[in-house]
């Protein structure tokens, strides 16, 4: 009974202890509790009502498990003391990586949007940049951000006036077809070439090239044919065929560039008229001796033959629809400094060396339908010599 009754003792003393320490724990908590304050937490937008007895915000987001960063945002200093009634913003930072023309920067922020980011690190965007998202996105971790910003450079289309546009690069067919500038890629000219990339400040000139055919129909010029013939006086010329233009038919492709012509191309030639040879008589008879002399006492007027006194008129070779050949085949448009009397043959032979008064020796080398009987006409080598020797009355002498 003895061991019994010492055993119950023992077991109460026990009980008791424990009693005590439950006590005691109780106690403990209780005061914890009662220690404990109230604050507000926004976690990245995510408000919770938080009960603590941590001294301070850096304990108490330790508290709940949060790591604050490098680059995150608290709203209060770490060290700042808990108060009741406290709220607390916290925002993990996000990782931006920017790459503008081909540059990359790596950034953290904690602002929501792209347009706020670009703020909060001075990047300026205008309307003609490229960017990569619309700058009223929300960020989100790992972002990748590209801005191709805007240059300018000149465009020069044809004749048009020089003007300057905006553009992020690429080639210069590109730029030109956002311009909405068609080139013909066959004909124009580009400089710097369709394939070249633009530069800042690159002048783009555009050379329009056109190309077309033209018909126009041109003289053939005749040629003279001389064939001699005796029964004519050696020295003396007879026309026995007059000379007659051909025609042609010719077609040109014709370049321009900015509608100026640069290149003419025949292409095409087509005879339409054939030309006629001019046939002359070369006399080849020998002359009788003439032994007859001219008396004079002046040196011009030498030589043998008759004295008549004749009209004088004068012309040139140099006037519009005029072949320049005379009657005996002299180019007088070869050789327009020539002295050439137009005669009457009944009066004075063709190809007779004659002195004009005023004139001085020439040839009797061209005919006229006006130039009929005592008449003459005096060839001159310009329109102004002609007008001014006019028409006149003058002595002519056949020298041979």
């Amino acid at each position: 009974m003895k061991f019994i009754s010492k055993l119950l003792s023992k077991q109460k003393f026990v009980i008791s202890g424990i009693g005590v320490l439950a006590l005691v724990v109780f106690s403990s908590i209780v005061i914890v509790q009662a220690s404990k304050v109230e604050v507000t937490l926004i976690d990245n937008g995510e408000a919770q009502t938080v009960k603590t007895a941590s001294d301070t915000v850096e304990e108490l987001l330790k508290e709940e498990g949060i790591d604050v960063g490098e680059h995150d945002a608290i709203s209060h200093d770490p060290e700042e003391p808990i108060e009741s009634g406290m709220e607390i913003d916290y925002k993990t930072a996000k990782q931006v990586t920017v790459t503008i023309d081909d540059e990359e920067q790596v950034y953290y922020t904690t602002v929501d949007t792209i347009e706020a980011f670009l703020k909060e690190n001075n990047l300026t965007v205008s309307d003609y940049d490229d960017v990569s998202h619309d700058v009223t996105d929300d960020i989100e971790d790992g972002l990748q951000l590209t801005i191709d910003k805007a240059f300018e450079v000149t465009i020069k289309n044809g004749t048009k006036e020089k003007y300057n546009v905006w553009t992020t690069g690429g080639t210069v067919k590109e730029l030109l077809a956002e311009e909405e500038i068609n080139i013909d890629e066959d004909l124009d000219k580009v400089d710097p070439g369709l394939k070249k990339t633009v530069k800042q400040d690159d002048l783009i000139k555009i050379v329009r090239v056109e190309k077309e055919e033209v018909e126009v129909e041109e003289a053939v010029a005749f040629e003279t044919e001389r064939k001699n013939d005796d029964s004519i006086e050696k020295g003396k010329e007879q026309v026995i065929t007059q000379g007659q233009e051909g025609k042609v038919k010719k077609v040109y492709e014709i370049t321009k560039e900015n509608g100026e012509e640069v290149n003419r191309e025949l292409v095409k030639e087509e005879v339409i008229q054939e030309s006629k040879n001019r046939v002359v008589a070369v006399g080849t008879k020998e002359p009788k001796q003439n032994l007859k002399t001219l008396s004079s006492s002046n040196s011009n007027e030498s030589g043998s033959g008759k004295t008549m006194t004749m009209h004088a008129s004068a012309y040139t070779a140099s006037c519009g629809g005029c072949s320049g050949y005379t009657a005996t085949g002299i180019n007088l448009k070869a050789n327009p400094n020539k002295k050439v009397v137009a005669v009457d043959p009944n009066v004075i032979p063709l190809g007779s060396r004659v002195w004009v008064e005023g004139y001085g020796e020439a040839i009797a080398g061209d005919t006229g339908g006006n130039i009929n009987g005592k008449r003459v006409d005096l060839h001159f080598p310009s329109k102004s010599a002609a007008y001014s020797f006019g028409s006149k009355t003058v002595k002519v002498k056949v020298l041979d």
